[in-house]
Parts: structure tokens; C-alpha cells; sequence
């Protein structure tokens, strides 16, 4: 188990500027000072010196709870603006609702004639009479005001569509996030990171690490991990062996029932995705093409070096995870780009669920599924790698996302020398505070000291090691049909947290922007991160093993010693073929079966008996199973 340190959160480290105060709270005082003040004197003669201070405090502290309030990062005025957005701003409920595209050019051509009339009703005897237009009068342009407002709309989401926060899709993969953003992404497959071994493990984490060194801070990046619902009945489905005319079903039978209660053991049932989405900025889809087809080829090539299959996603692939996100029920995607233009809908009508409903601080509704969105509060002063994986191995279904934002080196270094500056500052404060009250002058907070000490191996660690600056928002995603299961997945997440010593916190009155951060399309609206070095962020290494659940004609070999998963292959179709094969003759077997690959009855009832009791023992033979 690979335990990395994680450094301090120098973002509560505030420049002072003067009195030991930040900019910020000069300011708020000196507005408070310059309200209040006159206030006290204005009323002091006529009201008392008791009422007249009252009223001055009244006054003031709203400005010192700006100056001073902060919530995970967060000050009140942003706390207050998200309230005021979920509760009164903000429509609560956005149905399903498709606007034709045809019918928006048909409104559009009326409201241009609408216009155009306003425009062209003028008197005609003063026109002839004045040699030209006449100018509008304010009626006639507030009128016109109108129509362009009702045009243009209030600028807020209504529907479910205008609530999934992308432009457009292209058949290529390319997303249209905003405008001067794109993004791409790419599905990977897992490998063996848990049970490899210790020099293994380096390797493969050491690459990862210069994995994440790639992205420059140009380049967001996205980290995807979706489990999505329940399979059992196709699990089922898929080592159910038939029964047959002839006198072994009762073996059959049994090893059916060892075969279902291995599959309890395990998540086979649980569908698992990977994604990494990256995001940059152009000014048209051209240039955004051309630098994130580069990005792709060396993403896939560092895969390659981790050993990990990866693909690119096309247009259609996106979006049927994006239908996968806002339908966990798994209903069927159904969609085509030859549909887009006889229709004249938009890729968002395809996918979008029935309805979200974004009205409580602490929940959302979309469709018929309850969720929540909540953050990784990383308090712990170093984290393991199985943090992540332990995330991951909750039987329910859940959305985690890792938000990754590299700062450029320079910046970095001169930003934690100035957090350095700051702290020493602070230090020789206290140690002048310590000689005027007749203490030892080396006796310091222990805070202080702590943030110092975090702070100069930080900037040994950027300028003398391999290691970069990143940001990171780790964002995990609920859905259940009740409040009450959800409380209960929730719980249960924020128990693995606090194993880790983290915090999972619940995004208050921020659910709409969680919940649309958590959708692979690059675009993080959650202003809550994490300053992490490239080791400690590389530490949520998203390996963790491999699974191998084949249908077809595959057969059953064990589980998996880390997930309890069944192991169900068709080695034919693995990299390696080879294995045992048995041949007998009929002189030398009287209860022969004809043709390679079939073991004698006496030695397959030996086999299916152990079964049981030893479940990873050689698979059946393909003539006894009924394959």
C-alpha cells in the first residue's frame, strides 16, 4: 500500500497588507467605518450614545461578515448569491420540453417581420413632405425593445435541454462546450494495479505521474468514473447452463447454485466506465480539431506505456454517455446524426431526462431519481492509493469525478514564495507581539510554524524534484429512487472519507453546477479546489484491477481475488489460447464421449462435485455444460 504525503492548503495562508489585515478586509472596514460613523454622530444627540451605537453596529456588521465569513473557500456574498440563484432566480423545475428548430426560424422570420413593420409605419404625407424617413418615436423603440427581449429570452435554462451545459456535438467526437471551448474524450479499460507487485506498483504509478506532468495549464482535464446501474439479470443470464435430455442435470443443477451464490459475492451486475476528458480553449472548431487530435495521439500513447486499452469517443459515443448519466435506469439510446436534419432537433433532445428539479440546497431530482452532489474535503496529512478504489467499490451506483488543473511552474513557485513572504511576516509579528509582553520571542503559533515548514518543502519539492502544481475538485454523485437510500449511500461514502481521514461535504445550494461538473464534458463550475503536488494527486490512481466477465462461450475459472468478481473468459479469445485438452478412445473408456476436449464422465463428476467447495478449479467441459 503506497502512502504519499499531501501538502498543506496555503490557500488559508492570506496576504496582509497592513494592521494584519488582507485587502480584502481593509476595504470592508473602511466601508463600514465610513457608514457607521456618520450614522453614531447623526443620532447621537437625538437618540442617546446607547441607541446611536446600536444603530452604528447594525449597520457595520454586515460588512464585517463579508470581510471575515468564508465557507470551504467560498465568501458570503458567493454563499448568498447561490441561495438567492436555487431559491428565487433560477427556475426550480425544467421539464422535457423540444423546440423545433424549423419552428425557432419560423418565430424568428415573424418577429423580424414584426420588427420591420414597427420600423416601416411612418406617415406617409410627412415622408413625402420631408423627402425622407421620419425618425421613431419612443413608443415605437420601446416597442421594438420588446420584441427583441421576447426574442432573446431571459437568458436562463426553462427546460432540460437548455439545462445541459454544451453548445453542440460533432460527429467526431469534438464537443462545443462554450463559446471558445472545446473538449474531447477517451474511454480506458482497467488493469492490474492492486494485486501486482511492490516494484510493479512504482512503475506503474511513476507513469501515471508523468502522465498527469503532460497537461501544461492550458489543457483541464477530467477524470470520469461511472457506475452505472444494476446488470444481474444479464449476469445471470450469462452462466445460466441449460438443462438437457440426458442424466446429468442434477450435476448441472449443482453447479448452477454454486455458480449463482458466487455471483452474490461480487458486483458483476454493476456496469463500469473510465473516461478522461480533456478541454481547451480556440477561437473556431479548426484550430480546437487540430491541437486536440495532437493531445488524443499523445494521451492514447501515454496509455499505451501503462499498458491500458483506450479508444477515443465519437459524437455518438458522448452523447450516449451523457444519455447513460441522465437515465441511470437504462433505458435504451436511440439516435442517429442523419435524424438531426428532417427533424430539426438538437443532440440535446436525445438525451436529455424527463425533467430536473434543482429547488432544495441539498438535493436534485431528475426524472424519477433523487441525488446529491458532494466534494472531497482532503484533510489527511498523507493518503494511500486505495482511497479512490474503495470509492469506487460501492456496490450502489455512483459518479465520481476528478477535476485536474495544472498551474504553470513559474507561477507556482512564485506563488508559494509569496505564501513564504506572508508566513514570515506573520512570524516576525508574533515575535514582536512575544518581546513586548516579555515572552520568548521563539515561541510561535503552532500553526504558523507548521505552514511554514509545508510551504519551503513545497518549493523544494517544484524546484528540485519532478513535480508540478495542480488543482484539483474531486466531486462524487448519488442517485437513488428514495431520500432515505440515498442518506444511506451518502453515509456510506462519507465513511470510506473519514477512513482517510477527508471530509465528504454536501455542495449546499451549488447541486445544478455539481451535477453538470460531473458529466464528461470537461467543464468544472464548482470553485471549490485542492493546491496538490504531481505525486499527490497522482496518488488516486484510477487502476485497480482488471475484470474479466465474458458472455458467449465463456466459462467459469474463479473470482477475483481483490472484488470477489467471477472470472468468466473465453480463452480463445484472450491473448493466450493455450490449455489443457483431453483425449480418450473408446477401447480405453466405456462412458466415452467422442471428440478432443472431453474429459471422461468419472473425471467431470469429480470436477463438478469439488466445484462447490473449490470454485476455482478448471472450467466444464464444453459437451457437459450444454455449450
Amino acid at each position: 500500500m503506497a502512502y504519499v504525503p499531501v501538502p498543506k492548503d496555503l490557500s488559508k495562508v492570506k496576504t496582509k497588507v497592513a494592521f494584519n489585515l488582507t485587502k480584502r478586509q481593509i476595504l470592508c472596514f473602511s466601508v463600514a467605518l465610513l457608514m457607521g460613523l456618520p450614522l453614531f454622530f447623526l443620532f447621537k444627540d437625538s437618540a442617546g450614545t446607547s441607541l446611536a451605537a446600536m444603530a452604528m453596529i447594525v449597520v457595520m456588521l454586515p460588512c464585517f461578515l463579508v470581510a471575515m465569513y468564508e465557507k470551504h473557500g467560498q465568501p458570503l456574498e458567493v454563499v448568498v448569491k447561490n441561495i438567492i440563484q436555487t431559491k428565487l432566480t433560477r427556475p426550480k423545475v425544467r421539464p422535457y420540453q423540444t423546440e423545433n428548430l424549423y419552428a425557432l426560424l419560423e418565430k424568428q422570420r415573424a418577429l423580424e417581420k414584426e420588427v420591420s413593420a414597427i420600423v416601416k409605419r411612418t406617415d406617409k404625407k410627412t415622408r413625402e413632405a420631408a423627402g425622407n424617413r421620419r425618425k421613431l418615436t419612443r413608443a415605437e423603440k420601446k416597442q421594438i425593445a420588446a420584441v427583441i427581449r421576447q426574442a432573446k429570452g431571459d437568458g436562463k435554462a426553462h427546460t432540460a435541454q437548455q439545462t445541459i451545459p454544451y453548445l453542440a456535438m460533432y460527429p467526431d467526437g469534438i464537443c462545443k462546450v462554450a463559446q471558445r471551448k472545446y473538449s474531447k474524450s477517451i474511454a480506458f479499460e482497467d488493469i492490474n494495479y492492486q494485486l501486482a507487485q511492490a516494484d510493479d506498483k512504482t512503475a506503474i504509478f511513476e507513469n501515471w505521474c508523468d502522465f498527469l506532468n503532460y497537461f501544461d495549464a492550458s489543457v483541464n482535464v477530467q477524470l470520469s468514473f461511472i457506475n452505472q446501474g444494476s446488470q444481474q439479470e444479464q449476469a445471470a443470464l450469462a452462466i445460466h447452463i441449460p438443462l438437457q435430455n440426458d442424466d446429468f442435470n442434477s450435476i448441472r443443477t449443482e453447479y448452477s447454485d454454486m455458480l449463482k451464490s458466487q455471483l452474490a459475492k461480487g458486483n458483476n451486475g454493476l456496469v463500469k466506465h473510465k473516461y478522461i476528458t480533456f478541454s481547451i480553449e480556440a477561437d473556431n472548431p479548426a484550430a480546437a480539431r487540430a491541437r486536440l487530435s495532437r493531445i488524443e495521439t499523445d494521451v492514447l500513447n501515454n496509455f499505451k506505456v501503462l499498458g491500458v486499452s483506450a479508444h477515443p469517443l465519437s459524437g455518438y459515443e458522448r452523447l450516449k454517455v451523457l444519455h447513460g448519466v441522465f437515465h441511470p435506469a437504462g433505458e435504451p439510446f436511440s439516435f442517429s446524426y442523419d435524424w438531426l436534419t428532417p427533424t430539426g432537433l438538437t443532440t440535446k433532445d436525445f438525451i436529455a431526462p424527463s425533467s430536473f428539479k434543482f429547488g432544495e440546497g441539498r438535493y436534485f431530482a431528475m426524472g424519477k431519481k433523487t441525488g446529491a452532489v458532494s466534494f472531497l474535503e482532503i484533510l489527511a496529512p498523507e493518503l494511500n492509493d486505495r482511497i479512490l478504489a474503495d470509492m469506487l467499490d460501492l456496490e450502489t451506483g455512483v459518479i465520481v469525478n476528478l477535476h485536474i488543473k495544472s498551474i504553470d511552474q513559474s507561477e507556482a513557485i512564485k506563488t508559494i514564495k509569496r505564501k513564504i513572504t506572508d508566513l514570515d511576516k506573520m512570524k516576525i509579528e508574533e515575535q514582536k507581539k512575544a518581546v513586548r509582553s516579555g515572552y520568548d520571542m521563539d515561541i510561535i503559533p503552532s500553526d504558523l510554524a507548521t505552514f511554514g515548514n509545508e510551504a519551503k518543502n513545497l518549493l523544494q519539492d517544484l524546484q528540485s524534484r519532478n513535480e508540478r502544481m495542480f488543482l484539483l475538485t474531486f466531486l462524487v454523485v448519488n442517485m437513488t429512487d428514495t431520500k432515505r437510500k440515498l442518506e444511506n449511500d451518502i453515509f456510506a461514502a462519507a465513511g470510506i472519507a473519514q477512513k482517510y481521514n477527508c471530509a465528504l461535504t454536501r455542495l449546499d445550494y451549488q447541486q445544478e453546477a455539481g451535477l453538470m461538473s460531473s458529466i464528461p464534458l470537461g467543464e468544472n463550475l464548482i470553485p471549490i479546489q485542492r493546491g496538490l503536488t504531481t505525486s499527490s494527486t497522482a496518488i488516486f490512481i484510477p487502476f485497480i484491477t482488471q475484470e474479466l466477465f465474458q458472455t458467449g462461450s465463456a466459462l467459469y475459472y474463479g473470482l477475483n481475488a481483490l472484488s470477489n468478481n467471477m472470472i468468466l473468459c473465453d480463452r480463445k479469445q484472450l491473448k493466450n489460447r493455450m490449455g489443457l485438452s483431453w483425449e480418450h478412445r473408446a477401447a480405453e473408456n466405456p462412458l466415452r464421449q467422442s471428440g478432443k476436449s472431453q474429459t471422461p464422465f468419472s473425471l467431470l463428476t469429480m470436477i463438478f462435485l469439488s466445484a462447490t467447495r473449490k470454485p476455482s478449479i478448471l472450467p466444464l467441459s464444453s459437451g457437459l455444460a450444454g455449450k
